[in-house]
């Protein structure tokens, strides 16, 4: 039989997806992390991988899904957190536009599953089936054996128990709250994203009304992350606006390296920070280093970081900033301190044994 008659859609798909295949399974499961550091990869949109020491894996906000997929009816679900913030009912065309650069089904080991809130690009159902269903276990503070705990505030939990993460298995947290494995200590923060706000749990026509009400749940519904390690202290922001109360966490913690979630508002629409809010968020709170993460995702959210770059060689004397931008890209991995001086991300270029072994070539004039 020739190749050609064995191809199928189905054959095509398990041959080629996920994109990455288990390339960086592979190497953050033999990356050494060295003492005093701690190794990150960023998974895409706000999905975030960390190493420690220790052998501390865990996750935040890794999400395995899609954007639109077909025009279908043409129309958004009435109760979308978008339609709900500016009226909106043509469906919006945010097509996934970064790969799937790593394999959830071929995780070996992680210690925890953290999400800072449940909106579909920052919780992954298949990610969870898989740490449940491969029975994998961890350590607690006092070094027994435990099932792997999922994290993140109530609504995020309410959505891991629908999709059938067992009630054990989840803790539910509020900005006050400190969870410590192994060599890291997790501080929850407020978050500040304005977006969950007007998110409502029914998108029907029979969603929940928010005019005229003053909203108190935001801790049920989002969370930011600081998380302490033998390299430094991370700070997720997840989908935060820009906000004053910035300040404040950069007084009361000591931050190393932020993530702000970046990208290029449609009108009509306040989603992302901005260019400018990028940096303000950086001055306030007081970090060495801030990487824009998210705006990579979405087709009608892309943004240009270059943005970011020119506005920050603008400021940066005139404001005497403090610290710098990183630009990073999807799959690619950040060593902190080791990497704090960096600008810019490039992906490994390979050929570093060029001319160490024969070559077969007719002249080396061809060269």
């Amino acid at each position: 039989m020739s190749r050609i008659s064995e191809i199928t859609r189905e054959s095509w798909i398990m041959s080629t997806f996920p994109e990455w295949g288990t390339w960086l399974n592979e190497e953050i499961e033999e990356t050494k992390v060295e003492s005093g550091t701690v190794a990150m990869w960023w998974l895409g949109c706000t999905g975030v991988w960390f190493k420690t020491p220790a052998g501390c894996n865990f996750t935040i906000d890794l999400w395995c899904g899609n954007g639109k997929r077909t025009h279908g009816n043409g129309k958004m679900a009435v109760g979308h957190q978008m339609a709900n913030m500016s009226g909106v009912r043509k469906m919006q065309p945010n097509l996934r536009a970064v790969p799937f650069v790593l394999d959830p089904f071929a995780v070996k080991q992680v210690d925890a599953v953290l999400a800072t809130h449940y909106h579909q690009d920052h919780m992954s159902a298949e990610y969870a089936a898989h740490v449940i269903n491969s029975n994998m276990t961890t350590n607690d503070e006092k070094g027994n054996e435990v099932p792997v705990p999922f994290i993140g505030p109530k609504k995020s939990v309410e959505l891991w128990q629908k999709w059938g993460v067992p009630a054990d298995r989840c803790r539910i947290v509020k900005p006050g709250d400190r969870i410590k494995m192994k060599d890291v200590e997790i501080v929850v923060l407020d978050s500040f994203d304005r977006t969950c706000l007007v998110t409502t749990d029914d998108t029907s026509e029979n969603r929940e009304e928010l005019t005229g009400i003053c909203p108190t749940d935001m801790d049920d519904k989002a969370v930011n992350y600081l998380i302490k390690t033998p390299g430094g202290n991370i700070y997720h922001s997840g989908d935060s606006h820009y906000s004053i109360y910035f300040a404040k966490h950069g007084k009361d913690h000591d931050i190393d390296v932020a993530f702000g979630s970046y990208g290029e508002n449609p009108v009509g629409i306040s989603d992302k920070m901005t260019s400018c809010d990028i940096l303000r968020m950086a001055e306030a709170l007081r970090c060495n280093v801030v990487i824009p993460i998210h705006y990579d995702v979405w087709t009608n959210f892309m943004a240009d970081p270059a943005e970011i770059e020119v506005l920050y060689n603008m400021k940066k004397d005139r404001l005497d900033y403090k610290f710098h931008p990183f630009f990073w890209e999807v799959g690619g991995k950040y060593v902190y301190p080791t990497d704090k001086d960096k600008k810019h991300y490039h992906h490994p270029r390979g050929f570093e044994d060029c001319f160490e072994n024969p070559q077969n070539i007719p002249f080396r004039s061809c060269l």
